[in-house]
């Protein structure tokens, strides 16, 4: 029996973004192991997980707990959890792993290096990139390098990331393949009784409704979006954040010292998504940086116009003033005016909606995943065939005048 391990950080990771991947690798005749951390870091419930667990058991692959933790700081945990990835390589002689997330990619390729194995790395948004703080840098460049000398198959899901690995990294291949894909059927034919729903959220009838959709922690930058409507008192929009993690707490807080709980509306985690999008006026999207959001993907499938942050794996998606407004994800002040923009102006959501369904086209599961069969088929041949066109003339340009910050 020939088998793959898919290694993550945490288990959420593969559950949340790579079970189509499972799924190609099954039909290619691979068992597929599955290692993590099933117990810490998580931004899903613990039912999911379980659930999730039962699903590999039903795709006739397997499960293993890795003690990995996001901290690159946490060297005794991690080094525990590197030599549990040589072990199950040793035992199960895997023909190849395929790694995602800077810590489970670092374990992965120094393991799969120890062994001979060979290794995939999708890398879903460097650490560092145009604008990113000087320390990720300092701490994220130089491993990306280090290790990228082992890797087989580099694989980046935005151009900035793609156009620098070409520059500076050493994996034998490297390829652009645009984010994990979405459901684009799913979204784009979804009906919801919209009176219904907003009911059950308690949404009176006739509001605006902003949607953001992902796990709550700094990078999403919701605070921000929580600061802006607290401070315009505008009771005639609401806004909906989809999702769970550790800053629930403080964005609570925040939401009562502006007296919005009416208006400002932590969901939770959700199953509901394609629901969700059909009752909202606007996604919002104000990350820092991303790798290609899956939830951005989702909601403009679902022909929603955006407001989404000017920031590599944001900008490849949302063209401004076309599928929506880019700003600057730390201007309150043109947060403010596309919010205002994009209440006011019906005829150029309707503008947004058109164009975004269309360029949503491209990102459709079943394209990504035929390029992520070409590169499995390719990475035990010695292969690495072009998995999707790599640059124009002008990507070549830019690739050859960007330093390295950007």
């Amino acid at each position: 029996m020939k088998r793959v391990l898919m290694l993550a950080t945490t288990a959420a990771m593969i559950e949340q973004f790579n079970k189509n991947n499972i799924l190609i690798l099954e039909g290619m005749g691979y068992e597929v192991h599955v290692a993590g951390n099933w117990l810490e870091g998580n931004p899903i419930s613990d039912r999911k997980l379980e659930e999730f667990k039962d699903w590999i058991r039903d795709h006739h692959g397997r499960w293993f707990h890795i003690p990995t933790t996001r901290r690159p700081t946490d060297i005794i945990r991690n080094a525990k959890a590197y030599g549990d990835v040589v072990n199950l390589i040793k035992k199960y002689r895997y023909a190849f792993i395929h790694c995602h997330t800077p810590i489970g990619s670092v374990i992965g390729r120094l393991a799969a290096a120890r062994t001979g194995t060979k290794v995939i790395y999708t890398a879903h948004g460097f650490h560092f990139f145009k604008g990113a703080p000087l320390k990720n840098w300092l701490l994220y460049f130089p491993v990306e390098w280090f290790c990228s000398w082992m890797t087989d198959v580099l694989i980046t899901i935005n151009k900035e990331d793609y156009r620098r690995a070409r520059k500076y990294f050493h994996a034998k291949h490297i390829e652009y393949i645009p984010g994990v894909g979405s459901d684009v059927a799913k979204f784009a034919d979804g009906y919801v009784d919209k009176r219904a729903k907003c009911c059950e959220l308690n949404i009176p009838d006739d509001k605006f409704i902003l949607l953001s959709v992902g796990e709550l922690q700094k990078r999403k930058n919701y605070g921000a979006v929580i600061d802006v409507l607290g401070k315009m008192q505008d009771k005639d929009i609401y806004y909906l954040i989809a999702g769970q993690g550790r800053l629930k707490t403080e964005y609570e807080r925040s939401i009562k010292k502006y007296g919005m709980e009416k208006n400002i509306i932590l969901l939770g985690y959700r199953t509901d998504i394609s629901e969700l999008c059909e009752i909202a006026d606007c996604f919002i999207h104000m990350a820092f940086h991303e790798g290609l959001s899956v939830a951005l993907l989702e909601a403009m499938a679902s022909g929603l116009p955006v407001i989404g942050s000017d920031v590599r794996g944001v900008k490849d998606l949302v063209v401004h003033n076309k599928g929506g407004i880019c700003v600057n994800p730390k201007s309150s002040d043109e947060m403010h005016r596309a919010i205002r923009k994009m209440v006011s102006d019906r005829g150029f959501r309707e503008k947004c909606t058109g164009f975004n369904l269309v360029k949503v086209k491209k990102y459709c599961i079943e394209n990504i995943d035929e390029m992520m069969q070409k590169q499995y088929a390719n990475v035990c041949s010695g292969g690495g065939g072009r998995a999707y066109p790599s640059t124009d003339q002008k990507d070549k340009e830019e690739k050859r005048n960007e330093d390295i910050r950007g």
